[in-house]
C-alpha cells in the first residue's frame, strides 16, 4: 500500500512504519463510510477525522464549507462526501508552477535550506545532496550553520560519508562570508549544485532573521532567480505549531518550498494539506528516516491516490 505512496528516490524498500502516514486516515475514512447519522453528525465527523490527522481546524472548517456548498442541492450521502473530499485534497495540493529539481548534470542551482532549530535541516541537506549525485551532479556544500556548536563538524562529517566538499568555518564566523567562499569554490571546482546548510533559528529572533537576508542577497549576486531555491525545513512531528513559524520564515525570504522532515515519526500526515493551505506552499521532499537514503520527491497525486484508493 505504502510503496507507491511518494517518488520513491532512493534505493531499497520503504520502512513499514512509515505505513501509519496513511494508515490513520484510511481507517478513518474506511470508519466514516460505514458509520449512519444525521446530517449534522455526519459534518461533525469529517471534522473531526480532519482535525485528528493534523490539518488544522481552520484548513478543515474551510474544506467542510467548501464540500457543503458543493454538495447542497443532492441528498446528503457519505460516499459523495468522500470522493469530494478527495477532489479538494487535490486541488490543495496541486501548484501550477510548483518547483521541480532537475537533477542533471546541465543543472546549475544553489539550494538554501532553512529553519527552525531541531528541524532536521543538516541531515535534509545530506539527504538531498545524495539525490543530486545520484544523478551524477559535482555537488559543494556550504557549512553555513556558524551559530551552533559543531554543525559545521556534522556537516563535514555527512560531505565526508558522501564523497562531497564541504566548505566551512569556525563557529562564530560571518556565514555570509562562508556563503561567499563555497559560491567561488563552486565555480573554481565546476560544481554545477550548491547545497547551503543555514543556522537553525527561532522565528521571534530578528537579527538571524536580518542574516538569512543578507545570506539571500549573495546568493543573488552569483545566480539567477531561476537558479535560486529556497527550501524551508519543517519538523512533521511538530504539526500545527510549526506553520506559525514558518511564517516568518516566508515573510524574510521568497521560499520555494518545504522539505518535511521526520515523516516517519508521526502518523499525522495531514500537515501536508495544512502547509499548502496555510503556507501557500508545495512540499517538495519528504524525510523518511534517519538513512541519507531515507528521502522521497513529493507526489501530491500519488499521495491522494493513496489515500483514497479506488473510491
Amino acid at each position: 500500500m505504502f510503496k507507491n505512496f511518494f517518488s520513491k528516490q532512493n534505493i531499497g524498500e520503504n520502512k513499514p512504519n512509515l505505513t501509519k502516514v496513511v494508515d490513520l486516515l484510511k481507517d478513518r475514512i474506511s470508519n466514516f463510510l460505514v458509520d449512519s447519522g444525521d446530517e449534522e453528525e455526519t459534518w461533525d465527523e469529517l471534522l473531526e477525522m480532519l482535525i485528528s490527522w493534523d490539518v488544522g481546524y481552520a484548513t478543515s472548517e474551510r474544506i467542510l464549507e467548501i464540500l457543503k456548498s458543493r454538495l447542497k442541492s443532492e441528498k446528503l450521502n457519505r460516499l459523495d462526501i468522500i470522493r469530494e473530499l478527495r477532489n479538494e485534497i487535490k486541488d490543495l495540493l496541486f501548484f501550477e508552477n510548483q518547483t521541480t529539481f532537475k537533477k542533471s548534470q546541465n543543472t546549475s542551482i544553489v539550494i538554501m535550506m532553512v529553519g527552525i532549530n531541531g528541524a532536521g535541516k543538516t541531515t535534509s541537506v545530506a539527504k538531498i545532496t545524495n539525490l543530486f549525485l545520484n544523478q551524477n551532479n559535482k555537488v559543494l556544500i556550504s557549512a553555513a550553520d556558524t551559530f551552533r556548536a559543531a554543525a559545521v563538524d556534522q556537516m563535514k562529517i555527512w560531505g565526508e560519508s558522501l564523497g562531497v566538499e564541504v566548505i566551512g568555518a569556525t563557529q562564530g564566523s560571518d556565514s555570509g562570508a562562508v556563503v561567499f567562499d563555497s559560491l567561488e569554490a563552486a565555480n573554481a571546482r565546476k560544481a554545477n549544485v550548491v547545497i547551503i546548510d543555514t543556522s537553525g533559528r527561532l522565528h521571534t529572533k530578528t537579527n538571524l532573521m536580518e542574516e538569512l537576508k543578507k545570506i539571500y542577497r549573495i546568493i543573488c549576486r552569483y545566480k539567477t532567480p531561476e537558479e535560486v531555491k529556497v527550501i524551508l525545513t519543517i519538523d512533521a512531528t511538530i504539526g500545527q505549531n510549526s506553520l506559525a513559524q514558518a511564517r516568518s520564515f516566508i515573510q524574510s525570504i521568497p521560499c520555494d518550498g518545504v522539505f518535511l522532515s521526520k515523516l516517519d515519526g508521526t502518523a499525522k500526515g495531514g500537515i501536508v494539506i495544512a502547509i499548502s493551505e496555510e503556507l501557500n506552499l508545495p512540499v517538495l521532499f519528504v524525510g523518511t528516516g534517519e538513512d541519507v537514503s531515507d528521502v522521497s520527491e513529493f507526489d501530491p497525486d500519488v499521495f491522494v491516490s493513496s489515500l483514497f484508493g479506488e473510491i
